[in-house]
C-alpha cells in the first residue's frame, strides 16, 4: 500500500451511508444529499466540516462547478477531479473520465491517478463485523440450513419494475424439482414483503429471512451457494461477498453494472423491463452455466 496511515471520510446522501458499515477502507461518513435544494446556510455547514477536519486530498466524482468551487473554498491541498467538469479550474489534478462502457465502480479508481496509484482496480470487497457473523450463525440455524449451501434469492427494488410473482414462481418451482434438496431463502425487506408472504403462501418449503442491516445481509450472502436477484443494491453486494450471482436486469447495462468475473452473470431484459425477461432464460443460465 502506498499510503498504509491514510484514513478516509466520504461525502454521502444520508441513504447511502449505511452501506459504509461494511468497509474497512472508509473512517467515517459525511451526510449530505447534493440533490436536494441546498440553501446556503447548507452548503455553508458542509465547508465548515470540511475545512474543520483539514484533508490533505479530495476525489471529487461530480463534476459540477458548485462543488468544485465548494472543494477550493475547502482549502484541501490536493483537488482531485474529471477533466472537463464544470468549474475545473478549481482542481489542483485533473484525471480523463473512464468512458460510459467500463464498469461503474471503476469510474472513481480512475481518479486516484492524480495520485499518481496505477495499478488496476481491485475487485470489491466486504468487511462484517463479528456480531453479524454470529447473527448470521444462528439465523442459519434458525432457518435448518447447517448441513449444507442455500439459493438465496432477492426481488426487491424499485416498485415499478419488479420481477413478477408468477415468474418468480416458475423459477423457484423449477429449482424445487430439479434440486429438492437445496433449501430456497427469500431475503425479505420492506419493499419486497408482500410478494414474499405470497411466494411462500404458495410453496411452504421456501424459506424466508429479513436481516436488519447490511451487514447481516452481507453475512447470509457470503454462506450462500447462489444468489439470485434483480438489479439492487443487494446485487452489488453479492457481488462484493464473491458469492456467484446471477443480476436480472431491466434498464440496467450488466456490463456496467458487473465486473468481468466468472463469479457473476447479468441477465438483460430484451426490452427495458424485468418482466420481460421469461422463466426460461434464467433457468437456462442457471442450470447450463
Amino acid at each position: 500500500m502506498r499510503y498504509p496511515n491514510a484514513q478516509m471520510d466520504v461525502v454521502v446522501a444520508p441513504s447511502a451511508a449505511p452501506a459504509y458499515q461494511v468497509t474497512s477502507s472508509v473512517k467515517g461518513t459525511i451526510p449530505f444529499l447534493f440533490q436536494a435544494r441546498n440553501s446556503l446556510a447548507d452548503w455553508g455547514n458542509l465547508l465548515g466540516v470540511l475545512r474543520d477536519r483539514e484533508y490533505d486530498v479530495v476525489l471529487n466524482l461530480r463534476s459540477d462547478w458548485p462543488t468544485n468551487f465548494l472543494l477550493w473554498l475547502s482549502g484541501i491541498p490536493t483537488r482531485i477531479g474529471f477533466a472537463g467538469s464544470k468549474g475545473e479550474n478549481f482542481l489542483t489534478q485533473r484525471v480523463v473520465a473512464l468512458s460510459p462502457q467500463h464498469y461503474v465502480a471503476e469510474a472513481p479508481y480512475a481518479l486516484l491517478q492524480g495520485m499518481d496509484l496505477t495499478d488496476p482496480c481491485p475487485e470489491l470487497a466486504v468487511t462484517v463485523k463479528a456480531k453479524d457473523l454470529a447473527w448470521a450463525d444462528d439465523e442459519r440455524k434458525r432457518l435448518g440450513l447447517t448441513s449444507g449451501g442455500y439459493v438465496l434469492i432477492y426481488g426487491g427494488g424499485e416498485a415499478d419494475d419488479r420481477y413478477p410473482t408468477k415468474n418468480w414462481r416458475s423459477v423457484l418451482e423449477d429449482f424445487q424439482k430439479k434440486q429438492p434438496k437445496m433449501p430456497l431463502v427469500l431475503l425479505q425487506d420492506d419493499s419486497w414483503e408482500g410478494i414474499v408472504e405470497e411466494l411462500q403462501s404458495a410453496m411452504p418449503a421456501i424459506k424466508a429471512t429479513q436481516p436488519s442491516n447490511l451487514g447481516q445481509a452481507v453475512s447470509l450472502l457470503t454462506g450462500a451457494s447462489l444468489v439470485l436477484c434483480s438489479e439492487s443494491d443487494m446485487l452489488h453486494l453479492a457481488v462484493a461477498a464473491k458469492t456467484f450471482t446471477l443480476g436480472l436486469f431491466g434498464q440496467g447495462i450488466p456490463a456496467r453494472l458487473l465486473p468481468k468475473s466468472d463469479r457473476c452473470v447479468g441477465i438483460k431484459s430484451p426490452s427495458q423491463r424485468l418482466a420481460d425477461i421469461a422463466p426460461s432464460t434464467i433457468l437456462e443460465k442457471v442450470w447450463n452455466g
